[in-house]
């Protein structure tokens, strides 16, 4: 069965889906300084916000979550009164951070907001069913990978896959406790590299069987769960994650042109991923251009591998590959990558890689055509 992406939206701290693709093309940053939480008790000093102006909101996620997905919809042409439409909501933190303000200045929280349930039925009425899947960094690619499923086995007729996540006290006091410097920006795959910054945002893309027009196919969706470690990436798992998705896809490393990065600019990410990488297009040189996102919008979460995905379906659809975003001097295991530099590159390319990673080894690899001409 062939499934394709019908419609979608993103917010991230640069802006919707097209505002987003064209600051990456200009090499632009979102990082600001970091709001709503001290610095100095987190040993973080910048992020990457959305909608930073002002008092912080309560379950912004979540306002930023029903926004895409009612963009999203519309652009589909969804109608749950006609069809069963599953919504999948891919998260790492969900609404963590009212119960942080609960506990810390007495905002008192309502439980059943802490999921994304009642904000996605509020912005598509009708819907038969909302699950809010918790599972670190690829929560979202993990979400994608259930709506296929979901759709092979005539479960629903349309599925939202979704992400959703806003940066919390508790995660930002996690990622200052990693080194001895606060990181001052993302660096993916940067010799300077000094970890990682959160970022916020959410996305949701449609996906349904593939009408004769489709442009945009989801060929595949690999996923691993190594259990290697609670936080170091396992090269074996990320393999196999990436061997999963060209096996569902039929598809070879040599029919890839582009590759979206999973790149954290974190000590152990970086190299793991990039040598896993070198190995898989060994005998498809000069191999695909490979590049990443997050030292634009910072680390998204559970929003990431689908803001990745999104940036891909942009880059394959107007031919123009953006820059890594803070990448001056690339690492060593980078060296035999085609990695993407200083302003964006042309190409002809029609499927990518898009790859994302999480806690616990929680992988998945997600394979995507763009069919021009159509």
């Amino acid at each position: 069965m062939r499934l394709a992406i019908t419609g979608s939206a993103m917010r991230t701290s640069l802006g919707d889906t097209a505002e987003t693709y064209q600051a990456l093309l200009a090499g632009e940053s979102g990082r600001q300084p970091l709001r709503y939480v001290a610095p100095d008790g987190v040993n973080v000093r910048h992020g990457y916000h959305v909608d930073a102006a002002g008092p912080e909101r309560p379950y912004r996620a979540s306002a930023w979550l029903a926004e895409c997905v009612a963009a999203a919809a519309r652009e589909a042409g969804l109608d749950c009164a006609r069809q069963r439409v599953v919504v999948l909501v891919g998260t790492g933190l969900r609404e963590l951070r009212a119960v942080e303000r609960w506990r810390g200045d007495g905002q008192l929280a309502d439980l059943d907001a802490l999921h994304f349930g009642a904000a996605v039925r509020a912005a598509l009425p009708g819907v038969e069913d909302v699950v809010t899947v918790s599972n670190a960094c690829s929560a979202s690619s993990h979400a994608l990978a259930l709506a296929a499923d979901l759709l092979q086995l005539d479960e629903a007729d349309a599925v939202l896959a979704c992400g959703a996540d806003a940066m919390t006290e508790s995660m930002l006091a996690m990622i200052g406790r990693v080194g001895d410097e606060s990181s001052d920006a993302v660096r993916p795959f940067d010799a300077d590299r000094k970890g990682v910054l959160l970022g916020d945002g959410a996305v949701a893309v449609v996906l349904q069987r593939a009408p004769d027009d489709a442009t945009v196919l989801l060929r595949g969706v690999g996923m691993s769960c190594d259990a290697y470690h609670e936080t170091a990436p396992d090269p074996a798992g990320l393999r196999a994650a990436m061997d999963d998705a060209y096996r569902r896809a039929g598809l070879s490393p040599a029919d890839v042109g582009l590759v979206l990065a999973h790149g954290t600019g974190t000590a152990l990410n970086d190299p793991t991923e990039a040598g896993v990488l070198a190995g898989l297009f060994a005998d498809a040189r000069p191999g695909p251009l490979v590049t990443g996102i997050k030292g634009a919008i910072g680390h998204t979460s559970g929003s990431a591998g689908l803001m990745s995905l999104l940036v891909a379906v942009e880059a394959l659809r107007h031919g123009q590959v953006p820059p890594v975003v803070g990448l001056r001097t690339p690492i060593p295991e980078a060296a035999p990558l085609p990695l993407v530099i200083g302003g964006p590159v042309g190409t002809d390319a029609g499927v990518a890689q898009v790859n994302a990673f999480g806690f616990g080894g929680v992988n998945a690899v997600c394979l995507v055509e763009v069919r021009h001409g159509r």
